[in-house]
């Protein structure tokens, strides 16, 4: 098996809605974004199966000087060989690929966030530096394409957080702001005994309203120069609203179910986008 085949392997068994994105990219865009996407199931994958925090430690140093060798370019790991072929045609840089695992390490140390601020920091490190190279794959010509995929990448972190608010607390994990909570009058307790209360509704009616807000910002930020190119993260941009739609619609029952799209829904989402060029997804998500 080659290291793309490797890569390429992981990213569809995953389901993700970043597969769908993919598919429509030239072929040497799509072996770079694969292979990133799979770096990021590498790492994440350790801290969501490895029970030993002492061993998931390890296991992301491990994952760091692998980084380190991409740029230097001998790297063992296929995922990271992969990588390492598309470092200068895309103009890659080895601080976020660290920044992802330093993300991956708060999840190791942090089971709980006092506010937003510190929220967004974690939601920074897991999926805006990822937006920051995803956009560097698809290609851009204004910097202010860097400021859109951020913060759509903080836009789709959140909505994980949203869809994943009952599997993260079997795990013992909260990723909602206690000042919220507090605001809302939902402890600790409610969250991890799965207590489906009017105050859990309104805090999850809030924090879909700052998700919006940041895929609104998101797309005001993105430069009209650099739309077409940028037409997979919108493609992913239109799954993931619409997923976030149908949580609000069935009520934010998210504590005992994970609320999904169907595939065929997800690769009609994408295909929409794709298409139209994403001029009317950008609109509307912008309003």
């Amino acid at each position: 098996m080659t290291p793309d085949e490797y890569c390429q392997q992981k990213a569809a068994r995953s389901g993700s809605s970043f597969y769908y994105a993919f598919l429509f990219l030239p072929p040497e865009r799509r072996r770079a974004i694969t292979a990133l996407y799979a770096f990021c199931r590498e790492v994440d994958d350790i801290v969501d199966e490895v029970e030993e925090a002492s061993v998931a430690r390890m296991k992301l140093a491990w994952w760091r000087d692998q980084v380190g060798l991409m740029f230097d370019g001998t790297p063992d790991h296929p995922v990271a060989i992969a990588l390492a072929a598309h470092i200068r045609a895309f103009g890659l840089r080895p601080e976020p690929f660290y920044a992802v695992i330093e993300g991956m390490e708060m999840d190791l140390d942090q089971f709980r966030y006092a506010d937003w601020t510190a929220l967004r920091e974690y939601c920074w490190r897991a999926a805006g530096v990822v937006g920051d190279l995803s956009a560097s794959i698809f290609g851009h010509t204004d910097p202010r394409t860097l400021e859109y995929a951020e913060t759509l990448g903080l836009a789709f972190q959140m909505t994980n957080i949203i869809r994943d608010v009952g599997d993260d607390a079997r795990r013992g994990r909260i990723y909602l702001p206690a000042d919220d909570m507090a605001r809302h009058g939902v402890t600790q307790d409610d969250i991890l005994d799965g207590r489906h209360t009017e105050g859990f509704q309104a805090l999850m009616l809030q924090q879909t309203a700052r998700a919006r807000g940041l895929y609104r910002d998101a797309m005001r930020a993105l430069p009209e120069a650099d739309r077409r190119a940028q037409r997979p993260g919108l493609m992913m941009a239109a799954i993931y609203a619409a997923l976030l739609d149908e949580i609000e619609r069935d009520g934010w029952h998210v504590l005992d179910q994970r609320i999904a799209l169907t595939p065929i829904r997800k690769f009609w989402l994408a295909w929409k986008t794709w298409v139209g060029g994403g001029r009317g997804l950008v609109r509307r998500l912008a309003q």
